[in-house]
């Protein structure tokens, strides 16, 4: 029996959700090149919290009821606990291992669902997830160093916050009447005033900025982060959670294209090789189960990914996610 294929519908959902991790794979680049270093709690709260806002303004919709701690709930686990976790973590692990450990997202993703969803996993989702692990240690992976206790530990909580986060978006679904871009402005905005005081305590007052870090954190704040959080949250609304999460290696893929196009940074046979297999891991993740879509008007998804937040690994070469 032929297996049913995908909608056009669900083509484009898939491929607009999968400009999400395309663009925080670009973050990398424009850390190092526009904005002031070793400031990434200062970087994670410019993104999340500005770029909250101007959704709330936009959509001008608060929530209500039980979805105040759910919205402080997710904001916390998809940003807030995320970003400085994930920074932690690529601080204190040589080369490129925090994105490796991110990249087992989809295998986190697979496990949460059979508790939270009751999405049992299939064998080919289990095998294309160690195939999309592997694919990315291949691109990111360079030599040496000593690992480290603690930046391990923050690689896989921040990988399991992002995953929760996923997760728990599409059991929860939204409320009646509010759209993917209210829901968005909830999560940034909770989760960047989470970062605020922890960026004053560690960092202390914001650095002077130029044009060309004010540009570059426009573009983050916007591009970025508002218009890519959109998309994937919209996403996660609309397709299999398992899906959404295959699509976090193109975050790395990404970011290592820009590192050998704008970066003079070399790809030599592994890496390619990695990202092929990266890439066939990504395709294979969205023939999974049948996708419901969720179109007709005032239909709101129900609960039945990340890696990524793609932020950077502030001068270690890191490409970090779900961003």
């Amino acid at each position: 029996m032929n297996r049913p294929t995908a909608s056009p519908a669900t083509l484009l959902t898939i491929a607009l959700t999968a400009l999400a991790p395309i663009s925080w794979g670009t973050t990398y680049a424009v850390t190092t090149e526009f904005l002031p270093a070793d400031r990434p709690l200062f970087t994670g709260l410019i993104r999340a919290l500005p770029a909250g806002l101007v959704l709330l303004a936009a959509a001008r919709k608060l929530p209500s009821g039980v979805w105040w701690w759910k919205a402080a709930a997710l904001g916390a686990l998809n940003i807030g606990a995320f970003f400085p976790l994930l920074f932690l973590s690529a601080y204190r692990l040589p080369g490129g291992l925090a994105a490796v450990f991110g990249s087992v997202g989809p295998l986190f993703v697979a496990g949460l669902a059979v508790l939270l969803l009751g999405e049992r996993p299939t064998v080919r989702t289990i095998l294309t997830g160690i195939a999309a692990a592997l694919g990315v240690s291949l691109v990111v992976l360079k030599a040496t160093g000593a690992l480290d206790v603690i930046g391990i530990a923050a690689a896989l909580a921040a990988t399991a916050s992002m995953s929760a986060g996923t997760v728990l978006t599409k059991r929860w679904g939204r409320p009646e009447g509010v759209g993917p871009l209210a829901l968005t402005g909830w999560q940034l905005t909770a989760g960047g005033l989470l970062i605020a005081p922890l960026a004053l305590l560690v960092e202390g007052a914001p650095p002077a900025l130029d044009g060309r870090a004010i540009g570059g954190y426009l573009y983050l704040a916007l591009a970025n982060t508002a218009l890519a959080y959109w998309l994937w949250f919209r996403g996660i609304g609309r397709l299999a959670a398992t899906q959404v999460t295959f699509l976090g290696p193109l975050s790395p893929l990404t970011a290592a294209a820009v590192g050998w196009a704008a970066l003079g940074q070399s790809l030599g046979p592994v890496q390619l090789a990695g990202m092929a297999l990266a890439f066939a891991a990504t395709v294979a993740g969205q023939l999974g189960p049948r996708t419901k879509l969720r179109e007709r008007a005032g239909a709101s998804p129900v609960g039945a990914p990340g890696q990524s937040a793609g932020l950077p690994a502030a001068r270690r070469g890191v490409r970090t996610r779900a961003d």
